[in-house]
């Protein structure tokens, strides 16, 4: 589906051009960053500024139309982490390294292990930006 250029830019602009998931920054990447809907079309999402966010192409892939993850430790299911209801802040946390993102809750728990939001690439990449002195 094709999202107007004015949504678009709308969805760029409150996210800071960086995903809402992994928080890279888009500038930082070589890939164009993708506007995800966060309750799927398949489950009657909108094509609405209050149901889409910016996604980095790998969260938007390993997110595909999930709503519901399990958490790790409990095992049970629990609601994807939904970036414009809930604070990043309130569900996760940076590593002392500040390379790993760390869940707090069941739901950053689940969200983490789900969209890989530690994938060995991205660790990588966070170290060099940090390097370059870059603040996630």
């Amino acid at each position: 589906m094709s999202i107007a250029s004015t949504l678009r830019q709308q969805v760029y602009i409150r996210d800071r051009a960086c995903c809402v998931y992994c928080h890279s920054p888009e500038e930082l990447t070589i890939t164009t960053f993708e506007v995800d809907h966060i309750t799927p079309l398949s489950a009657d999402g909108k094509t609405e500024l209050d149901n889409l966010c910016l996604a980095c192409p790998s969260c938007n892939r390993y997110k595909s139309a999930r709503q519901f993850v399990i958490d790790p430790q409990s095992k049970q299911p629990v609601p994807l982490y939904h970036p414009l209801k809930q604070l990043w802040s309130d569900h996760f946390v940076w590593s002392e390294s500040h390379l790993e993102i760390v869940g707090l809750t069941p739901i950053g728990r689940a969200t983490v292990e789900v969209l890989r939001l530690n994938r060995p690439q991205l660790i990588r990449l966070r170290g060099l930006w940090l390097k370059l002195g870059y603040t996630l």
